[in-house]
């Protein structure tokens, strides 16, 4: 069943929700639209009855996590939520007044598409809202979206999935393709808010009761301004004691991969006040291994790109580079956690662009108009990690290493044998302390989160 309409969903998410002013009325067309649809007129009529609205959508000015944004929402009992040439007006009105008043601007989705009543002149309104939608994110302006039930056609590729942040309501249909218009025998569990959320086209599924807190969080941590000085790392205002320093390379490796060493969500748990979730390349992929979003920290705003210890996939790094990007666009600085042995290289990888995915987080990484600050927690496995290790801002803690390459794939490269792997790790000086002195990183720092006893094992 469809959701309440888009009052209610408007006043169950935000406070203070008022209508937008009226947009100057559009010269008198011709009787039932521009095409001349038989009895158009007459639907529209029966819809503003039946609805009490005028239009599929609703504009207005509100508040959400406590900051102003302005606030659009669809009336799918509106002919569908249909997108016409009167609800691009409106949906212009939107953008312009989120750029005038420097606010987020939030969309509640449900809507079925174009308008085929209006033809042509419809379906053009989606090339006139995603350059709204452009000129918004250039102005700095996040666009959060969130899918109701059901979202599909032009209104979810355009006003959905082109936000900047999705958010989808467990349970909705959410497709490009309405329930009519779908291949026979298509299966329907792949038009869901969790089938897109498995494909990383949305960044998290929400319960409707869950909405209003999740929602809100997330528009108070991207709301804009955002002082853009560099963020510290965990633990930077500490020197990690010689003592807990490794005492050769191969321990330092050992170390890293120790089963009790802390990884990235006891980082960012202890790092943030609170957070929220940025999941999916938006090129049907996800990997659970890379943690990124944004969180508060003493009421500061960071986006974070954290690897978990696994070997990172393209998609990790698409998603990684994803939020670095909007993070710049946003005026948001970024924090980056390395940790991995290294990216992901099976046939399977490779097919999905291993190559250009990692290329995409160095020129993020390289071209960020923000900081990164980055710190090495764990492993530092080749090109895989240094893709997010930032040049001259980069840290490490003390169980942790980076090398060009595994001390194992060294050794076999150069015909060595087993034994002599840590050997080979120690000429590779892939010690904290070996990194600080070649200038790989600032220092090191910590220890941050650890169950590291002080002589170097873990609890």
């Amino acid at each position: 069943m469809p959701e309440p309409g888009a009052r209610a969903a408007a006043h169950a998410v935000a406070d203070g929700f008022r209508d937008l002013p009226a947009a100057p009325p559009r010269t008198p067309g011709p009787p039932d639209g521009p095409i001349g649809w038989a009895g158009y007129d007459a639907a529209r009529a029966a819809a503003a009855r039946r609805t009490g609205e005028a239009e599929s959508v609703v504009c207005g000015t509100a508040r959400i996590g406590g900051r102003d944004v302005v606030l659009v929402s669809f009336e799918f009992g509106f002919l569908g939520g249909s997108l016409g040439e009167r609800t691009g007006d409106l949906l212009a009105a939107a953008h312009r007044t989120a750029r005038e008043r420097r606010v987020p601007l939030v969309s509640l989705l449900a809507t079925g598409g174009s308008r085929m009543q209006e033809g042509m002149r419809a379906l053009a309104q989606l090339q006139r809202l995603t350059a709204e939608s452009a000129r918004t994110r250039a102005a700095g302006l996040p666009q959060v979206a969130v899918a109701r039930d059901p979202t599909t056609g032009g209104g979810w590729a355009v006003l959905g999935a082109g936000a900047d942040v999705v958010l989808a309501v467990e349970g909705a249909q959410i497709g490009f393709a309405g329930s009519r218009v779908r291949p026979p025998g298509a299966d329907p569990a792949a038009y869901t808010a969790r089938a897109q959320y498995a494909a990383g086209h949305v960044d998290a599924v929400v319960a409707p009761d869950e909405l209003p807190a999740r929602l809100g969080r997330l528009v108070a941590l991207l709301a804009p301004p955002h002082p853009l000085a560099p963020v510290e790392p965990p633990g930077s205002g500490t020197t990690a004691p010689a003592e807990l320093l490794p005492r050769s390379g191969w321990e330092a490796v050992t170390r890293a991969r120790a089963a009790g060493r802390p990884r990235a969500d006891a980082y960012l748990d202890a790092y943030f006040d609170v957070r929220e979730p940025v999941s999916g390349d938006r090129c049907g992929g996800t990997d659970p291994g890379m943690l990124c979003g944004f969180g508060s920290r003493a009421g500061r705003t960071v986006a974070y790109a954290a690897q978990r210890g696994t070997r990172t996939t393209p998609a990790g790094y698409r998603t990684a580079a994803r939020l670095i990007r909007l993070a710049g666009r946003l005026g948001v600085p970024v924090l980056t956690l390395i940790d991995t042995p290294g990216a992901a290289n099976g046939p399977e990888d490779e097919r999905a662009g291993a190559g250009p995915a990692i290329a995409e987080v160095f020129t993020a990484v390289a071209t960020s108009p923000v900081p990164v600050t980055g710190l090495l927690v764990g492993e530092g496995g080749s090109g895989g990690a240094l893709a997010l290790a930032p040049p001259g801002n980069t840290w490490a803690v003390p169980d942790s290493y980076f090398a060009v390459i595994a001390p194992e794939g060294a050794a076999a490269i150069l015909k060595r044998t087993p034994d002599e792997v840590p050997a080979t790790a120690d000429q590779l000086r892939p010690r904290p302390q070996d990194l600080a002195a070649l200038g790989v990183t600032r220092g090191t720092v910590g220890p941050v989160v650890s169950a590291m006893r002080h002589d170097g094992a873990y609890e």
